[in-house]
């Protein structure tokens, strides 16, 4: 099978509601037979790939997905990995062993080939627009070629940085998991969460269409529309933070050598200080983002629209930093907008919700969803077969700690 091909689930799987019975599992426990997830993303498609290799062919694994795979952040993100610039935060553990299953899907996937894994160094600049402020360091990169850009200092190394395009990555998983492992997809839009009788039990799924789809475990890796279903916004608050990008190809891909560039830019003198980020990717594009403002994401991924002015920042910006990046001497590949999943106490969500056995979240990533995402899933995959997380400890993302506050 091609590798970034996937099947459509037949449709004998659109079920009744009833969830499927569950099989023993290991340590007198019990493990579902059948699991949903929702959202085709890289975090639902990060727990999907774990839950089924972990199964080992005993576990039926389906991503639900309104529009198309890795169609939101997953698709537009920067694809950043960086192993310890969480540390000393809760999210430390979390960043550090994620990092490290990076490596190892890369090697599993090809990963240099297929979605464009390489380590890389990471430099902090200084750049203005004013040509009279500052001079050139000459220890930068040769295609940073603004007069006015000093290096503040090296803030990452091939040992501690790397980058993936998060899209072909997010795809290319999918496509393994499909292939390997037989995780299937659904497409349709989730209207609501199935409960069992007593209405304490995840028993599948219900979709706009009036589609059903059972299940005895459910998954919800929304992102910022997690917090559209009752079962979550009932217990949280999942916000958007809208974020620009713009991907550009110069004419001389060569010559850009693999260094992130995270800058403090000044438009003018007396104008506030914005934090815009530059990764060159081994396809030959440049992906430059920035400009975060809190906004509601539209119902659907595929609706969401650029702020004008947030782009031809983002252009301005470019053309600054490297003659390359400029109009006319590099092709524009895109110009968009995503939204960043937010909880109001910064921290991801990974966990069962209270009262709804079998009925899990993992949201509120923000700009580390990329990072991220492989230890998320193998540390829920971990919790749905086992009972408890491994991977990564989980109790400081679990859902009940907002129940402290209700």
């Amino acid at each position: 099978m091609p590798l970034f091909a996937y099947r459509i689930v037949p449709t004998a799987f659109m079920a009744s509601k009833a969830a499927a019975p569950y099989i023993a599992g290991g340590g007198g426990g019990s493990i579902p037979r059948r699991v949903v997830v929702c959202g085709g993303g890289v975090i639902g498609v990060c727990t999907a790939y774990f839950l089924a290799c972990k199964s080992a062919g005993c576990l039926s694994v389906i991503v639900v997905e309104k529009s198309s795979i890795a169609s939101a952040a997953s698709g537009k993100a920067g694809g950043f990995l960086a192993l310890d610039w969480c540390d000393g935060t809760p999210v430390s553990e979390l960043a550090r062993a994620s990092f490290l299953l990076h490596r190892q899907l890369a090697d599993l996937l090809d990963g240099p080939r297929t979605y464009g894994y390489r380590p890389l160094t990471t430099l902090s600049l200084s750049v203005s627009a004013s040509a009279t402020s500052g001079s050139r360091t000459s220890a930068l990169p040769p295609w940073v070629d603004c007069p006015t850009a000093s290096m503040l200092r090296k803030i990452g190394t091939p040992e501690t940085t790397a980058q993936v395009h998060p899209q072909l990555f997010t795809r290319a998983l999918l496509s393994f998991a499909t292939a390997e492992h037989g995780v299937q997809v659904v497409y349709g839009d989730v209207q609501r969460i199935e409960l069992n009788g007593t209405g304490d039990c995840a028993a599948g799924v219900s979709f706009r269409d009036g589609r059903t789809l059972s299940a005895d475990a459910v998954v919800l890796a929304l992102g910022p529309w997690s917090g559209r279903l009752p079962l979550v916004s009932s217990l949280f608050n999942v916000s958007g933070l809208k974020a620009h990008s713009i991907v550009l190809r110069p004419q001389e891909p060569n010559a850009i050598s693999p260094h992130a560039l995270f800058l403090r830019y000044q438009p003018t003198p007396a104008s506030e200080t914005l934090d815009p980020e530059v990764y060159p990717r081994p396809t030959g594009e440049v992906y430059i983002c920035g400009l975060l403002k809190e906004a509601i994401p539209p119902d659907d991924p595929e609706e969401i629209v650029c702020e004008p002015g947030s782009i031809a920042m983002l252009h301005e910006i470019a053309a600054t930093v490297s003659s390359h990046l400029k109009v006319g001497a590099a092709e524009l590949v895109a110009e968009q907008a995503c939204f960043l999943p937010c909880t109001d106490d910064g921290l991801p969500v990974i966990g069962e919700i209270p009262g709804a056995k079998g009925c899990y979240v993992a949201t509120g990533h923000s700009c580390w969803g990329i990072l991220n995402g492989p230890a998320t899933g193998a540390s829920l995959a971990e919790l749905i077969m086992e009972g408890s997380a491994t991977t990564v400890n989980l109790k400081p993302f679990s859902p009940a700690r907002f129940l402290r506050g209700k």
